[in-house]
C-alpha cells in the first residue's frame, strides 16, 4: 500500500485549482459564472471565480474573472483581473528553464492527469486578452492605451504564427492513424478556420483604434490582413475600399471592381460602428478509450469537441430608419476548435507516457501483493480503482468568450437613436456629426448589453 500512499499524499499536496479540476470538470466549475452572466447581476459573477486567481489555473481564472466584469460593464476591475492575467504569461515568458513546481506538476501529470499542470492558454487566448484590455482602455477615455493593447495583440499573432510553423515539423512527425482520425473531426467541425492564432476580429479592432486616432495607413493594413482572414465580410469590403480611394492606394481600382466604389459620409453626418458578441463559446467534451494491459484495468481520455456547431444568428439592429444587419468577422468557438487541434499531437504523448507510467504502477502493486500468499489483492483492486477515478481529460479554455463577433457600421445623420437588436429592449445611443459612435453589444443569450463610447 505504501505506493498508494505516496500517490494519494502527492495527490493533497496539489494546490486546490488542480485539484478540483482532477476529479471536477473545468466547464462544470464555471457553469456558474456563465449563468450568473446570463441573468439580471451579471455583477456577481467575477466574484465566483475572483478568490481562484491565486491558483495554479489563476491565469484562467484571471481571465474569466476579467471578460465577467467586462461584460456586467465594470472596466476598471476588468482591467485589474486582466493585468494579473498579463503579468502571469508574462512569468510563463520569462522563465529560462523548467521550475521545481512546473518539474513536479508534469511529473504527476503522469500518474493523474494533465490537469495538474498549471494553465497555461492557447494563443488565440492571449490575443484576445490584449484585445479586450484595449477596450478596456478605450471605454475608460485612454485612447493610446488602447492602441498599445492592440499593437501586442498584432505582435502575438505574427509570434504565434512563427511558432506553429516551427512546431508544425513535430506534429507531422508523429502523425499516425489515430490522430489523423482525430484532428480530421476536429478540422471538420472548424469549418474554414485553418489556424486559432489569426483572428480577423482583433485585426479589425486594430485596424478600427488606427482610423479613429488619424493613423488611416495603419488602418489599411490591419483591415486588409482581416480580410484575408474574412474575405466575405461586406463592411471590411467598403472600409478597404474607401481607405483606398482616400489614400489614393494603388489597389482602389482592383477593389472597387470588385465590391463598388466607396460609400463616404457627407459633412454633417457621424459614424456609427457596431461590434456585436453572441454566446458563449463551446465547452470542451472528452472521449474515454478503457483497456486491460496484462489484466490491469486503464483508461484513456482526451479533450475533444463535438461536430455539432449551429449557426449563429445575424443580429439585426434597428433604430436607425432602416435595419442594419451584422455580419460575422470571427468565429472564436472556431478558434478554440483548432487550437485544441494543434496541441493534439503533444496531447497524445504525455496520454502514451501516463498510460505507460500507471500500468508500470499498477505491475509493481500487483507484484508486491501476490508475494504474500492468502492475502486479498486489495491493493491491485485500489490501484486500478485510482487508475480509472483519476484519467480526466484537460478540459480546460476561457468559456466566457464569446461564440462568435459580428460587425456592422453605418452614417447617421447626429441625434439620439434606440438601438434595438432583434427583439431586444431598445437602448438610447447618441451620435454627433464628425465623430465615432462605437457600441458594443454582448448578447448572452437571455440578456444583451449595450456599451457606446464617442471618439
Amino acid at each position: 500500500m505504501r505506493s498508494f500512499l505516496l500517490l494519494a499524499t502527492m495527490m493533497l499536496s496539489l494546490s486546490g485549482c488542480a485539484f478540483n479540476s482532477i476529479f471536477i470538470n473545468y466547464p462544470s466549475q464555471i457553469a456558474p459564472v456563465k449563468a450568473q452572466l446570463n441573468s439580471a447581476t451579471p455583477q456577481n459573477a467575477a466574484k465566483i471565480v475572483a478568490d481562484e486567481i491565486s491558483g495554479a489555473d489563476g491565469l484562467l481564472y484571471a481571465q474569466e474573472a476579467g471578460r465577467s466584469a467586462q461584460i456586467a460593464g465594470d472596466f476598471t476591475s476588468s482591467k485589474q483581473y486582466y493585468q494579473q492575467a498579463v503579468a502571469a504569461y508574462s512569468a510563463f515568458d520569462d522563465k529560462a528553464k523548467v521550475s521545481l513546481s512546473d518539474a513536479g506538476a508534469t511529473a504527476s501529470s503522469l500518474f493523474l492527469n494533465d490537469n495538474v499542470i498549471p494553465y497555461r492558454g492557447p494563443g488565440y487566448e492571449r490575443i484576445m486578452l490584449h484585445q479586450y484590455q484595449a477596450l478596456n482602455y478605450l471605454f475608460a477615455g485612454d485612447p493610446q492605451g488602447a492602441l498599445v493593447e492592440v499593437r501586442r495583440s498584432n505582435e502575438l499573432q505574427s509570434q504565434e504564427q512563427a511558432r506553429y510553423q516551427k512546431s508544425n515539423k513535430s506534429v507531422q512527425a508523429m502523425a499516425n492513424g489515430t490522430i489523423d482520425a482525430e484532428m480530421n473531426k476536429l478540422g471538420k467541425a472548424a469549418g474554414s478556420t485553418t489556424s486559432s492564432f489569426l483572428n480577423a476580429y482583433s485585426y479589425y479592432t486594430t485596424g478600427m483604434l488606427h482610423e479613429i486616432l488619424g493613423e488611416p495607413n495603419d488602418a489599411f493594413i490591419d483591415y486588409r490582413k482581416a480580410a484575408q482572414i474574412s474575405p466575405n465580410n461586406p463592411y471590411l469590403q467598403k472600409d478597404l475600399v474607401r481607405l483606398a480611394k482616400e489614400l489614393s492606394m494603388p489597389q482602389y481600382d482592383e477593389f472597387k471592381k470588385r465590391w463598388g466604389d466607396a460609400v463616404e459620409p457627407t459633412k454633417d453626418q457621424g459614424q456609427m460602428i457596431i461590434m456585436l458578441e453572441r454566446g458563449f463559446v463551446p465547452e470542451k467534451q472528452s472521449f474515454t478509450v478503457p483497456f486491460t494491459i496484462e489484466g490491469n484495468w486503464q483508461t484513456a481520455s482526451l479533450a475533444t469537441y463535438y461536430p455539432n456547431r449551429q449557426p449563429v444568428r445575424q443580429g439585426q439592429i434597428q433604430g436607425l430608419g432602416t435595419v442594419l444587419k451584422t455580419a460575422p468577422i470571427a468565429d472564436i468557438d472556431a478558434l478554440a476548435i483548432t487550437a485544441l487541434k494543434e496541441e493534439l499531437p503533444a496531447a497524445l504523448v504525455r496520454q502514451a507516457a501516463r498510460i505507460y507510467a500507471k500500468a508500470e504502477m499498477a505491475q509493481s502493486v500487483e507484484s508486491e501483493t501476490k508475494k504474500r500468499r492468502n492475502q486479498t489483492d486489495y491493493a491491485s483492486i485500489a490501484m486500478q480503482i485510482f487508475n480509472v477515478v483519476t484519467e480526466q481529460a484537460d478540459r480546460r479554455s476561457w468559456l466566457t468568450l464569446p461564440e462568435q463577433a459580428q460587425i456592422a457600421r453605418s452614417y447617421v445623420k447626429p441625434g439620439s437613436y434606440s438601438l434595438m437588436l432583434d427583439n431586444n429592449p431598445a437602448d438610447p445611443i447618441e451620435v454627433k456629426s464628425g465623430r465615432t459612435t462605437l457600441v458594443w453589444i454582448i448578447d448572452t443569450g437571455n440578456y444583451t448589453r449595450f456599451y457606446s463610447i464617442i471618439i
